[in-house]
Protein backbone atom coordinates (compact mmCIF):
# COMPACT_ATOMS: atom_id res chain seq x y z
CA UNK A 1 0.00 0.00 0.00
CA UNK A 2 1.42 3.69 -0.89
CA UNK A 3 0.57 7.06 0.96
CA UNK A 4 -1.66 7.35 -1.94
CA UNK A 5 -3.93 4.20 -0.98
CA UNK A 6 -4.60 4.64 2.53
CA UNK A 7 -8.14 4.71 2.14
CA UNK A 8 -11.37 3.93 4.32
CA UNK A 9 -11.45 0.70 3.24
CA UNK A 10 -7.79 -0.04 4.32
CA UNK A 11 -9.38 1.52 7.66
CA UNK A 12 -12.06 -1.14 7.79
CA UNK A 13 -10.25 -3.73 7.01
CA UNK A 14 -7.94 -3.04 10.08
CA UNK A 15 -10.47 -2.72 12.35
CA UNK A 16 -11.73 -6.34 11.36
CA UNK A 17 -8.63 -7.56 11.60
CA UNK A 18 -6.72 -6.33 14.38
CA UNK A 19 -7.76 -7.54 18.60
CA UNK A 20 -8.22 -4.11 20.44
CA UNK A 21 -10.23 -2.63 22.81
CA UNK A 22 -12.63 -0.70 22.39
CA UNK A 23 -12.44 2.05 23.93
CA UNK A 24 -14.90 4.18 25.99
CA UNK A 25 -16.44 7.44 25.68
CA UNK A 26 -16.17 9.24 28.67
CA UNK A 27 -18.22 13.17 29.06
CA UNK A 28 -17.71 15.28 32.15
CA UNK A 29 -19.97 18.39 32.75
CA UNK A 30 -17.96 20.63 34.70
CA UNK A 31 -15.33 20.75 32.23
CA UNK A 32 -17.97 20.90 28.86
CA UNK A 33 -19.41 24.00 31.64
CA UNK A 34 -15.96 25.77 31.30
CA UNK A 35 -15.29 25.23 27.63
CA UNK A 36 -18.69 26.80 26.71
CA UNK A 37 -18.41 29.63 29.19
CA UNK A 38 -14.48 30.29 27.39
CA UNK A 39 -16.16 29.86 23.97
CA UNK A 40 -19.56 32.19 24.73
CA UNK A 41 -21.73 29.02 23.38
CA UNK A 42 -22.31 26.12 24.63
CA UNK A 43 -20.42 22.51 23.46
CA UNK A 44 -20.50 19.01 24.46
CA UNK A 45 -17.21 17.26 24.74
CA UNK A 46 -17.01 13.50 24.56
CA UNK A 47 -13.81 11.90 25.10
CA UNK A 48 -12.10 8.92 23.27
CA UNK A 49 -10.35 7.29 25.94
CA UNK A 50 -7.41 5.48 24.67
CA UNK A 51 -5.70 5.48 27.65
CA UNK A 52 -7.72 2.12 28.06
CA UNK A 53 -6.22 0.69 24.85
CA UNK A 54 -3.61 -2.43 25.31
CA UNK A 55 -0.76 -1.13 26.35
CA UNK A 56 -2.11 2.43 27.72
CA UNK A 57 -2.00 4.39 24.38
CA UNK A 58 -3.65 4.41 20.32
CA UNK A 59 -0.26 3.19 19.16
CA UNK A 60 -0.90 -0.19 20.03
CA UNK A 61 -3.56 -0.43 17.09
CA UNK A 62 -0.79 1.03 14.45
CA UNK A 63 1.39 -1.80 15.53
CA UNK A 64 -1.41 -4.40 15.55
CA UNK A 65 -1.93 -3.99 11.94
CA UNK A 66 1.67 -3.56 10.68
CA UNK A 67 3.01 -6.74 12.38
CA UNK A 68 -0.19 -9.17 11.21
CA UNK A 69 0.92 -7.90 7.68
CA UNK A 70 3.83 -9.24 7.29
CA UNK A 71 4.45 -11.72 5.62
CA UNK A 72 6.10 -14.87 7.30
CA UNK A 73 8.94 -14.10 5.82
CA UNK A 74 9.15 -10.20 6.55
CA UNK A 75 8.03 -11.73 10.14
CA UNK A 76 10.49 -14.04 10.72
CA UNK A 77 13.38 -11.78 11.98
CA UNK A 78 11.34 -9.87 13.94
CA UNK A 79 10.85 -5.97 13.93
CA UNK A 80 12.52 -2.60 14.40
CA UNK A 81 11.25 0.33 15.58
CA UNK A 82 12.34 3.59 16.88
CA UNK A 83 9.78 5.64 19.57
CA UNK A 84 9.79 7.54 22.36
CA UNK A 85 7.67 5.29 24.39
CA UNK A 86 4.33 4.14 23.11
CA UNK A 87 4.90 3.35 19.47
CA UNK A 88 7.87 0.98 21.96
CA UNK A 89 5.25 -0.65 23.54
CA UNK A 90 2.36 -1.03 21.09
CA UNK A 91 5.36 -2.75 19.00
CA UNK A 92 6.72 -5.30 21.92
CA UNK A 93 2.94 -6.38 22.40
CA UNK A 94 1.95 -6.90 18.86
CA UNK A 95 5.32 -8.73 18.19
CA UNK A 96 5.30 -10.54 21.21
CA UNK A 97 1.50 -11.91 20.15
CA UNK A 98 3.28 -13.22 17.19
CA UNK A 99 5.50 -14.71 18.31
CA UNK A 100 8.41 -13.10 16.65
CA UNK A 101 11.22 -10.70 18.18
CA UNK A 102 11.18 -7.04 18.32
CA UNK A 103 14.25 -4.62 18.69
CA UNK A 104 12.95 -1.64 19.95
CA UNK A 105 15.73 2.41 19.93
CA UNK A 106 14.67 4.75 22.35
CA UNK A 107 15.85 8.33 23.31
CA UNK A 108 17.74 8.20 26.38
CA UNK A 109 15.28 11.16 28.04
CA UNK A 110 12.26 8.07 27.92
CA UNK A 111 9.97 8.05 30.58
CA UNK A 112 11.19 5.28 33.12
CA UNK A 113 7.41 4.00 32.98
CA UNK A 114 7.80 3.79 29.23
CA UNK A 115 11.27 1.99 29.37
CA UNK A 116 9.74 -0.50 31.80
CA UNK A 117 7.22 -1.32 30.11
CA UNK A 118 9.00 -1.89 26.61
CA UNK A 119 11.15 -4.51 28.92
CA UNK A 120 8.17 -6.04 30.18
CA UNK A 121 6.90 -7.18 26.68
CA UNK A 122 10.17 -8.93 26.10
CA UNK A 123 11.76 -6.33 23.60
CA UNK A 124 15.29 -5.75 23.01
CA UNK A 125 16.19 -2.05 24.07
CA UNK A 126 19.02 0.44 22.26
CA UNK A 127 18.93 3.75 24.12
CA UNK A 128 20.21 6.82 21.57
CA UNK A 129 20.02 10.35 21.95
CA UNK A 130 16.83 12.06 21.69
CA UNK A 131 17.61 13.74 18.12
CA UNK A 132 15.26 12.34 15.35
CA UNK A 133 18.35 11.67 12.76
CA UNK A 134 19.84 9.58 15.62
CA UNK A 135 16.86 7.71 16.36
CA UNK A 136 16.71 6.94 12.51
CA UNK A 137 20.26 6.14 11.83
CA UNK A 138 20.31 3.57 15.36
CA UNK A 139 17.09 1.75 14.14
CA UNK A 140 18.51 1.33 10.85
CA UNK A 141 21.81 -0.17 11.99
CA UNK A 142 19.66 -2.43 14.14
CA UNK A 143 17.21 -3.25 11.29
CA UNK A 144 20.54 -4.31 9.05
CA UNK A 145 22.14 -6.17 11.93
CA UNK A 146 19.16 -8.55 12.69
CA UNK A 147 17.89 -8.62 9.40
CA UNK A 148 14.44 -7.46 10.96
CA UNK A 149 11.86 -5.47 9.21
CA UNK A 150 11.20 -1.80 10.20
CA UNK A 151 7.96 -0.63 11.24
CA UNK A 152 8.02 3.30 11.61
CA UNK A 153 5.68 4.64 14.00
CA UNK A 154 3.63 7.19 11.48
CA UNK A 155 5.04 7.06 8.66
CA UNK A 156 3.82 3.67 7.69
CA UNK A 157 0.16 3.50 5.34
CA UNK A 158 -0.39 0.00 7.85
CA UNK A 159 -0.04 2.33 10.63
CA UNK A 160 -2.07 4.96 9.42
CA UNK A 161 -4.81 2.49 8.63
CA UNK A 162 -4.76 1.42 12.20
CA UNK A 163 -4.80 4.61 13.77
CA UNK A 164 -7.71 5.45 11.91
CA UNK A 165 -9.93 2.29 13.42
CA UNK A 166 -10.20 5.38 16.26
CA UNK A 167 -12.19 7.37 14.15
CA UNK A 168 -14.31 4.69 13.04
CA UNK A 169 -15.21 3.91 16.74
CA UNK A 170 -16.03 7.31 18.06
CA UNK A 171 -18.45 7.86 14.98
CA UNK A 172 -20.15 4.53 15.72
CA UNK A 173 -20.26 5.38 19.66
CA UNK A 174 -21.51 9.53 19.44
CA UNK A 175 -24.01 10.53 16.90
CA UNK A 176 -23.99 13.77 15.05
CA UNK A 177 -20.29 15.00 16.26
CA UNK A 178 -19.53 18.39 14.34
CA UNK A 179 -16.17 18.15 14.73
CA UNK A 180 -13.24 15.98 15.93
CA UNK A 181 -9.74 17.28 17.57
CA UNK A 182 -6.52 14.53 17.38
CA UNK A 183 -3.55 15.42 18.68
CA UNK A 184 -0.42 15.74 16.45
CA UNK A 185 3.19 14.73 16.47
CA UNK A 186 4.49 12.87 13.13
CA UNK A 187 0.56 12.85 12.10
CA UNK A 188 -0.29 8.59 11.98
CA UNK A 189 -3.23 9.24 14.01
CA UNK A 190 -4.07 12.75 12.34
CA UNK A 191 -4.09 11.05 9.04
CA UNK A 192 -5.69 7.94 9.65
CA UNK A 193 -8.67 9.65 11.96
CA UNK A 194 -8.83 12.13 9.30
CA UNK A 195 -9.03 9.87 6.18
CA UNK A 196 -11.43 7.80 8.38
CA UNK A 197 -13.58 10.62 9.74
CA UNK A 198 -14.38 12.59 6.32
CA UNK A 199 -15.29 9.74 4.34
CA UNK A 200 -17.35 8.44 7.47
CA UNK A 201 -19.09 12.04 7.38
CA UNK A 202 -17.86 15.04 5.04
CA UNK A 203 -19.54 17.50 6.88
CA UNK A 204 -17.33 17.11 9.90
CA UNK A 205 -14.35 19.20 11.03
CA UNK A 206 -11.08 17.54 11.72
CA UNK A 207 -8.83 19.81 13.80
CA UNK A 208 -5.20 19.05 14.88
CA UNK A 209 -4.21 20.13 18.23
CA UNK A 210 -0.46 20.68 18.92
CA UNK A 211 2.43 22.05 21.68
CA UNK A 212 3.03 25.48 20.74
CA UNK A 213 6.49 24.45 21.42
CA UNK A 214 6.95 22.03 19.04
CA UNK A 215 4.45 23.69 16.74
CA UNK A 216 5.55 22.60 12.79
CA UNK A 217 2.15 21.17 11.93
CA UNK A 218 0.46 24.63 12.72
CA UNK A 219 3.51 25.89 10.74
CA UNK A 220 3.33 23.94 7.86
CA UNK A 221 -0.59 24.16 7.64
CA UNK A 222 -1.02 27.89 7.71
CA UNK A 223 2.51 28.56 5.22
CA UNK A 224 1.24 25.83 3.00
CA UNK A 225 5.01 24.94 3.13
CA UNK A 226 6.87 22.27 5.31
CA UNK A 227 8.06 23.18 8.42
CA UNK A 228 10.55 21.11 10.97
CA UNK A 229 11.56 21.69 14.80
CA UNK A 230 15.17 22.11 15.17
CA UNK A 231 14.78 21.14 19.03
CA UNK A 232 11.84 19.75 19.95
CA UNK A 233 11.27 19.93 23.47
CA UNK A 234 7.67 19.86 25.74
CA UNK A 235 6.12 18.05 28.13
CA UNK A 236 3.77 16.43 25.89
CA UNK A 237 6.90 13.88 24.93
CA UNK A 238 4.71 12.17 22.34
CA UNK A 239 4.09 14.86 20.14
CA UNK A 240 8.07 15.91 19.26
CA UNK A 241 8.53 14.42 16.09
CA UNK A 242 8.48 16.30 12.99
CA UNK A 243 5.61 16.16 10.72
CA UNK A 244 6.07 12.75 8.29
CA UNK A 245 5.79 12.50 5.13
CA UNK A 246 2.85 10.84 4.49
CA UNK A 247 1.11 13.11 7.08
CA UNK A 248 2.15 15.86 5.41
CA UNK A 249 0.77 15.15 1.79
CA UNK A 250 -2.64 14.25 3.67
CA UNK A 251 -2.97 17.52 5.94
CA UNK A 252 -4.33 19.84 3.55
CA UNK A 253 -6.82 16.99 1.76
CA UNK A 254 -8.85 16.28 5.29
CA UNK A 255 -7.40 18.54 7.71
CA UNK A 256 -9.63 21.55 8.54
CA UNK A 257 -7.48 23.49 10.92
CA UNK A 258 -4.59 23.18 13.22
CA UNK A 259 -4.34 24.55 16.83
CA UNK A 260 -1.85 25.42 19.53
CA UNK A 261 -1.67 25.54 23.67
CA UNK A 262 1.47 26.36 26.09
CA UNK A 263 3.30 23.63 28.21
CA UNK A 264 1.48 25.67 31.14
CA UNK A 265 -1.97 25.29 29.53
CA UNK A 266 -1.38 21.49 28.60
CA UNK A 267 -0.54 20.92 32.25
CA UNK A 268 -3.51 22.04 33.64
CA UNK A 269 -5.18 20.49 31.26
CA UNK A 270 -4.28 17.66 32.68
CA UNK A 271 -4.47 18.29 36.53
CA UNK A 272 -8.04 19.31 35.44
CA UNK A 273 -9.00 15.96 34.21
CA UNK A 274 -7.29 13.82 36.32
CA UNK A 275 -8.95 15.77 39.31
CA UNK A 276 -12.67 16.29 37.25
CA UNK A 277 -12.37 12.94 35.20
CA UNK A 278 -10.33 10.77 37.25
CA UNK A 279 -8.50 9.75 34.10
CA UNK A 280 -4.85 9.70 34.48
CA UNK A 281 -3.85 11.11 30.93
CA UNK A 282 -0.44 11.87 29.72
CA UNK A 283 0.36 14.92 28.57
CA UNK A 284 0.34 14.30 24.66
CA UNK A 285 -3.51 13.77 25.69
CA UNK A 286 -4.26 16.97 27.40
CA UNK A 287 -3.45 18.89 24.23
CA UNK A 288 -6.79 18.17 22.74
CA UNK A 289 -8.96 19.42 25.55
CA UNK A 290 -6.67 22.32 26.30
CA UNK A 291 -7.05 23.64 22.63
CA UNK A 292 -10.88 23.88 23.53
CA UNK A 293 -10.63 25.49 27.53
CA UNK A 294 -7.60 27.88 26.04
CA UNK A 295 -6.92 28.39 21.94
CA UNK A 296 -8.77 31.71 20.81
CA UNK A 297 -8.51 30.93 17.63
CA UNK A 298 -10.86 27.85 17.96
CA UNK A 299 -13.04 29.29 20.18
CA UNK A 300 -13.92 31.52 17.12
CA UNK A 301 -13.83 28.74 14.76
CA UNK A 302 -16.36 27.02 17.15
CA UNK A 303 -18.73 30.21 16.37
CA UNK A 304 -17.92 30.77 12.89
CA UNK A 305 -18.99 27.38 12.28
CA UNK A 306 -21.47 26.46 14.57
CA UNK A 307 -19.62 23.68 16.33
CA UNK A 308 -21.60 21.97 19.80
CA UNK A 309 -20.43 18.65 19.55
CA UNK A 310 -16.49 17.86 19.51
CA UNK A 311 -15.20 14.47 19.92
CA UNK A 312 -11.81 14.62 21.55
CA UNK A 313 -9.29 11.70 21.22
CA UNK A 314 -7.37 11.12 24.50
CA UNK A 315 -4.49 9.42 23.03
CA UNK A 316 -2.42 7.96 26.26
CA UNK A 317 -2.30 7.18 29.96
CA UNK A 318 1.79 6.33 30.31
CA UNK A 319 2.99 8.31 32.66
CA UNK A 320 5.03 8.32 35.89
CA UNK A 321 2.58 9.35 38.89
CA UNK A 322 5.49 11.15 40.49
CA UNK A 323 6.55 12.83 37.33
CA UNK A 324 3.22 13.71 36.76
CA UNK A 325 3.06 15.42 40.69
CA UNK A 326 6.08 17.36 39.82
CA UNK A 327 4.91 18.92 36.91
CA UNK A 328 1.29 19.62 38.47
CA UNK A 329 3.24 21.61 40.91
CA UNK A 330 5.57 23.61 38.42
CA UNK A 331 2.81 24.99 36.33
CA UNK A 332 0.44 25.13 39.38
CA UNK A 333 -1.82 28.56 39.48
Amino acid sequence: MTSEQVTIDHILQATERIDVHRTPIATCTAINELASKNNDVPVELFFKCELFQKTGSFKFRGASNAVALLSDEEAANGVVCHSSGNHAQAIALAAKNRGIPAYVVMPKNTSKVKKVAVYAYGAQVTECEPIQSERETMAEKVRVEKGASFIHPFNNPNVIAGQGTIAVELLSQVNDLDAIIVPVGGGGMLTGCSIAAKALNPKIKVFAAEPSQVDDCYRSFKQHDRATNSRPESVADGLLTNLGDIAYKELFKHVDDVFTVTEKEIIQTMELIWGRMKLCIEPSAAVGPAVTIYNKDLQARIKQDGIKRIGIILCGGNIDIINAVELFQKYKG
